[in-house]
């Protein structure tokens, strides 16, 4: 794991592997290459001409941007790495937190197999520190879990290569002994390191991580942190009547779980209730995926993988609030015990399922998780998923939907996500699209309309939520996974997507400032 230091050290002095710094796009008079603040030593080192210099390489302060140079004499590191910050802001503005985030997580990124880097990008305020703190550790971010194992056709002891992430993260120009700055260090590396443990559970492979394994992290982590946990097996849910999760997991041999996670403050006066869909592997069942679709259809637990971290984070930060998890856990698989359509579930609230298609199998794990945590009558809750192809369609691949069934809570949410940097958009559930999921056999079925199915999605959860409770549910079917290539501080793989969202939204609640 990336260490996270404030260093006392100035630009000219610290002894690292590389310096970071930043650069912008200039404007109106000033136009050109900018040198950003906290680089001030570095382009004294270069006797002025750091932008020069850098214009020379081709560097134009777009943002993300990274250029590489030799360093000067005058400097105690070999290389100097400018990232570009975009548009210099303007005049009494500091630089944007999510420029701030992004550009330290692509010099992170620049800088794996490097023991130590010194950052100095822009951190007048305790917040600039933090955004790039972030951005730094989780642009250093690697799955390297199953690679640099022992190559037995290769000489003895030889292991295959596997580049390890950047190793320490110096942070320049902050204010060590400031408590502020240091309440901004902590909350980063928390958030950080929790949002890359949702990362590494998504890009495990099913065959190691399903719900027994998934709820066996979960159960190690509660007593690392203080976190109550409790999981139903099979057995349990059976017991209970979860319809919803034994119908989706009775497929596989791996059989399904609903895990409980809950963080509690002795002064807390709300409750936060988060549901997270954790298919840990969704071949589509019996309405199995076409070839091309199920290549990545590990991640479809992510939303489970986001509220998990999302607990343990709130835990790491001691937040006034009471937070509660549940990770709703099965694999769809196809088999002769496998749910076919047609088939109708009778679910943990009572209302009965018409399954039309076993390929909308989250809804319906969902269902009875939303069920099960209303009972607690929390102040608020809010589910996450890779819930539909619908949504991606709609928003893309960076963007999560978010629906509620109040107005002003889905905007708080959505304003919370921009807020931290994470791209969101408000969706409605329009009424009318209710009818299409009527059944002639059971209370509802797991399928409406094929246009608008996103929205579909919404309104069939909207059905297993307790009366009078604010709920919101983001769909993260575009941001949970990234096929393409790395950028900022996101990888290729598990992002993490919502997890920054919803401890935000904790740290409002414990504020008493929740929409």
């Amino acid at each position: 794991m990336t260490a996270l230091t404030l260093s006392t050290s100035g630009a000219a002095t610290l002894r690292a592997d590389a310096l970071v710094v930043g650069v912008a796009k200039g404007t109106g008079a000033k136009s050109g290459l900018v040198v950003a603040p906290g680089a001030e030593a570095v382009d004294k080192a270069f006797d002025g001409k750091l932008a020069a210099v850098l214009e020379t390489l081709g560097a134009s302060g777009a943002e993300g941007e990274v250029t590489k140079l030799p360093a000067p004499s005058g400097l105690k590191v070999p290389v100097v790495i400018a990232v570009g910050l975009g548009q210099v802001p303007a005049k009494d503005e500091a630089y944007d937190a999510e420029a701030l985030r992004r550009a330290a997580g692509s010099a992170a990124r620049a800088l794996k197999g490097s023991k130590k880097a010194g950052f100095a990008l822009p951190t007048e305020s305790a917040e600039d520190a933090g955004a790039v703190a972030e951005g730094a550790l989780l642009g250093a971010y690697a799955f390297t879990a199953y690679q640099g194992g022992e190559d037995k056709l290769a000489p003895k002891g030889a292991k295959s290569p596997a580049k390890l992430p950047l190793g320490e993260v110096a942070l320049l120009g902050t204010k060590p002994r400031d408590k502020a700055f240091k309440a901004a260090a902590e909350r980063a590396v928390a958030v950080a390191e929790e949002i890359n443990r949702a990362r590494d559970l998504i890009n495990t492979p099913p065959n190691d991580l399903y719900p027994e394994s998934f709820a066996a992290v979960a159960t190690a982590a509660g007593k690392e942190h203080g976190i109550k946990v409790q999981v139903l097996d099979e057995k349990a849910l059976v017991k209970g009547g979860y319809g919803g999760l034994l119908g989706v997991g009775q497929g596989s041999t791996h059989g399904p779980r609903l895990v409980k996670l809950a963080y509690t403050h002795p002064k807390a006066e709300k409750t936060l209730a988060l549901v997270g869909k954790g298919i840990t592997y969704d071949s589509g069942g019996i309405s199995l995926k076409p070839a091309g679709h199920n290549e990545t259809m590990k991640c479809d637990m992510s939303g489970a993988a986001a509220v998990f971290a999302a607990v343990v984070a709130a835990s790491r930060l001691g937040l006034q609030v009471n937070v509660t998890g549940w990770l709703a856990l099965a694999e769809n698989m196809p088999s002769g015990n496998a749910t076919r359509p047609g088939d109708v579930l009778h679910m943990y609230s009572g209302k009965t399922v018409e399954v039309l298609n076993t390929d909308a199998e989250g809804r319906l794990v969902l269902a009875d998780a939303l069920t099960r945590a209303s009972e607690e009558k929390p102040d608020a809750i809010v589910d996450v998923a890779t819930l539909t192809g619908a949504m991606v369609l709609a928003l893309g691949n960076r963007t999560f939907g978010v629906m509620a069934n109040d107005d002003a809570f889905r905007t708080s949410i959505h304003e919370i996500a921009e807020e931290v940097g994470e791209a969101s958009w408000p969706m409605p559930l329009p009424a009318d699209l209710r009818k299409g999921m009527d059944s002639p056999t059971a209370d509802i079925a797991n399928m409406g309309e094929r246009m608008g199915g996103g929205l579909v999605a919404g309104l069939f959860l909207k059905e297993f939520v307790g009366e009078g409770i604010a709920w919101a549910h983001l769909d993260i079917a575009g941001p949970a996974f990234h096929e393409g290539a790395p950028y900022g501080y996101t990888p290729k793989g598990g992002t993490g997507s919502s997890v920054r969202t919803l401890v935000r939204l904790a740290e409002r609640t414990a504020a008493g400032d929740l929409g």
